[in-house]
């Protein structure tokens, strides 16, 4: 019996550190400075060249897939500037050519 509690207890750990691990930050939800989450946000933010903030009516939010963007010009700013996305099967720095892209 014990050891069944116990099992239980740990499938229940492993789904819910599966669902916090899987799922982008809420909007109201900050990281804590300093760590990769933070520096990621802080990264992605940052123009290539100058270090300053992009001007951008985008913001690297967690989405990382084409069918989670809405048009080319946001796919190409995610692609650009976000870490993680999975954007440019082809590998030639064109996102979302099949969805969005595809007559660039």
């Amino acid at each position: 019996m014990k050891k069944m509690m116990l099992g239980i207890l740990i499938g229940a750990l492993g789904v819910f550190a599966w669902h916090r691990l899987h799922q982008p930050l809420a909007s109201g939800e900050a990281s804590q400075p300093g760590s990769p989450d933070a520096q990621d946000s802080q990264d992605a933010l940052q123009g290539p060249a100058t270090g300053t903030v992009a001007e951008s009516k985008f913001k690297c939010d967690g989405r990382i897939y084409c069918s989670q963007m809405t048009s080319c010009e946001e796919a190409e700013f995610f692609l650009e500037n976000c870490p993680g996305v999975k954007m440019d099967g082809g590998g030639d720095g064109v996102p979302c050519e099949r969805q969005w892209c595809g007559n660039h």
